[in-house]
């Protein structure tokens, strides 16, 4: 049975496609957003039961937390810290998108970084043409080090398991947002090649990563 959290990630098409270039209103909703288009990739049925594959980015994984709000974020590897603005979603049923392209969003009706479930933390790639808080997510490797603080104090640690890049027409609903038997994150912007025209990404770029750890 799917959680609740992610029947509303495959309900609503679970990505926000507006993560690109623009100048817009704050918080506006995603059919309005001139960074990106809404067309969402189809609802489809996942698989029956959790994923269970271990980890590929080298590091143990280790039990999940309990549920806290994330704060922020920190990734070493491409000299990203960020606090972490709420992420919901918008009259037209689509993930709202940061309001500052300098900061990463949480998606908050999904499971909280470090608990069990495939938590989303997305940011945008450019904004009026300068490059935004996940400009350079693209070059993640397996291994890499993600750090979620949280409001209960501890930090979640996680660690690259692959990095992926998805035509929007494309998008793996399923195989990003389906239920683990285990905390798992998932950092996703816009990529590919930018249509002026259209005002969209060609692609989605969709960062897999495991609880590895957590400190206090």
């Amino acid at each position: 049975m799917l959680t609740a959290a992610v029947t509303a990630l495959l309900l609503t098409g679970g990505l926000l496609l507006g993560l690109g270039i623009g100048r817009q209103q704050p918080a506006p909703p995603a059919a309005e957003n001139k960074a990106g288009a809404s067309d969402f990739p189809p609802v489809r049925t996942p698989s029956a039961g959790p994923e269970t594959s271990s980890p590929s980015g080298g590091g143990p994984r280790t039990e999940a937390l309990s549920a806290s709000r994330p704060l922020s974020i920190t990734i070493p590897a491409i000299d990203v810290t960020s606090p972490l603005e709420d992420l919901g979603l918008g009259r037209n049923r689509a993930m709202d998108t940061p309001r500052d392209p300098d900061k990463a969003g949480w998606y908050t009706p999904g499971p909280t970084p470090g608990s069990v479930g495939p938590s989303v933390i997305a940011g945008h790639v450019t904004w009026d043409g300068a490059p935004a808080v996940f400009f350079k997510l693209t070059d993640l490797d397996p291994g890499d080090r993600i750090d979620v603080r949280r409001a209960d104090g501890s930090t979640a640690a996680f660690t690259v398991d692959r990095t992926a890049v998805y035509p929007k027409d494309e998008f793996p609903t399923v195989e990003v947002y389906r239920n683990l038997d285990h905390a798992g994150l998932r950092l996703i912007t816009c990529g590919g090649e930018y249509s002026a025209s259209d005002s969209r990404y060609a692609d989605n770029v969709v960062v897999y990563a495991t609880l590895t750890g957590s400190r206090p």
